[in-house]
């Protein structure tokens, strides 16, 4: 290499990422800025908008949507998706109005009311199952993220209308004699005047942002998300990574299906219909890439925030239901746009005067990997 070319090779990088960029920085911050505008505007359209009391109940609406989301953020990470969450959700609201209604033992006589705590748990327990079975469809049997989660979304959404028939459960209070009383405290209580729901969605983006940043298990994530081969070449583990993140979406749709159950106080085998795609709109309004690698848990409930409230503010004005969908989708494909724009700018090589050719996205996923193999090295 010529003394130019290892000038120019050393001075590229430091030209793009160097110095102030307002372009760069409203790229960046483009989700939050978008929830800035989106509270401005409808704060002049209504003054109902702009009140503590109103965006803490736009809050509890948005909690569902983020837990979901930084359940999904963790499988695009790692370069996957997850159709199925929405219909997990749905699943274990069934499944706790089932529990909560009563457990008949028709050999001994007798009916359960297991407690709240024992349904939690058991709800939590089927959705990391059906993240399981997906992780294992896609680690080790290769078949494709998106194949295998859409048929689970079917199997999951059948099973639930096969429990039920089609009908709700209705009145999941519970009664005090019975012992089973409790489940609306998560979607009615409030502590410190911040509803419960809410509280979960920060606790599980607290632990979310600590295993991503504090944990091996989080580089071994990104690196495997930026470049597979690569990291199992490192010795990552990669098919345990992946059934991990797809078990831990499981969860995070089964604690957000609890949520909406509790809300509602009833369950239905249709609930969380299309949450799977504002889920996924929420991580790439984030910042997140689809192709993995990048992204991160603050950018993603940003993007449940702006989709949330852009919801809510159009139903406060009084927009019509299919509008909201338009406007939703105009958001969903403005953020994908800025995303590409963002990460070619990012991924650009400065090494365009002889030696073999690399495409943006390889060289992007390779650069994702370079780090983790350093720390996994050492």
């Amino acid at each position: 290499m010529t003394n130019a070319s290892q000038n120019s090779s050393r001075s590229g990088p430091r030209t793009s990422s160097g110095g102030f960029s307002l372009a760069k920085l409203l790229l960046e911050g483009r989700a939050f800025l978008a929830l800035m505008v989106i509270i401005f505007v409808f704060s002049m359209l209504s003054p109902y908008y702009f009140s503590l009391g109103n965006f803490l109940t736009m809050a509890s609406h948005v909690a569902i949507f983020g837990i979901l989301a930084v359940g999904m953020l963790l499988v695009i990470l790692n370069g996957g998706i997850d159709l199925s969450v929405g219909s997990t959700l749905g699943l274990s609201g069934v499944i706790a109005g089932f529990l909560m209604q009563g457990v008949q033992l028709q050999m001994l006589g007798v009916v359960l009311f297991p407690p709240v705590w024992v349904v939690v748990v058991l709800v939590c327990v089927l959705g990391a199952l059906v993240g399981l079975v997906n992780g294992v469809l896609i680690a080790w049997l290769k078949v494709p993220a998106f194949v295998a989660t859409l048929g689970m979304l079917y199997v999951v959404r059948g099973a639930a209308l096969l429990m039920t028939n089609g009908l709700t459960y209705n009145d999941l209070g519970g009664k005090p004699e019975l012992g089973n009383t409790g489940f609306d405290w998560l979607g009615f209580n409030r502590l410190f005047g911040i509803p419960i729901g809410v509280l979960v969605m920060v606790v599980i983006a607290i632990i979310g942002s600590i295993i991503l940043n504090r944990t091996a298990f989080g580089r071994w994530l990104y690196a495997s998300g930026g470049n597979e081969r690569a990291a199992e070449l490192s010795g990552v583990p990669v098919k345990k990574v992946q059934v991990s993140v797809y078990m831990l979406s499981g969860i995070c749709a089964s604690v957000a299906g609890l949520i909406l159950s509790s809300e509602l106080t009833s369950a239905g085998p249709t609930a969380g219909n299309s949450y799977e795609l504002t889920a996924i709109a929420a991580v790439v309004i984030g910042g997140a890439a689809l192709t993995g690698g990048r992204g991160n848990i603050r950018g993603t409930l940003v993007g449940a925030f702006v989709i949330g409230f852009l919801s809510d503010g159009l139903v406060i004005i009084g927009v019509s239901a299919y509008w909201q969908t338009v406007f939703t989708g105009a958001v969903i494909v403005l953020a994908v746009l800025l995303n590409a724009i963002q990460y070619r700018r990012r991924v650009k090589l400065p090494g365009s005067t002889g030696g073999p050719s690399t495409s943006p996205q390889q060289a992007g996923k390779a650069r994702t990997a370079d780090p983790a193999h350093e720390k996994i090295a050492g």
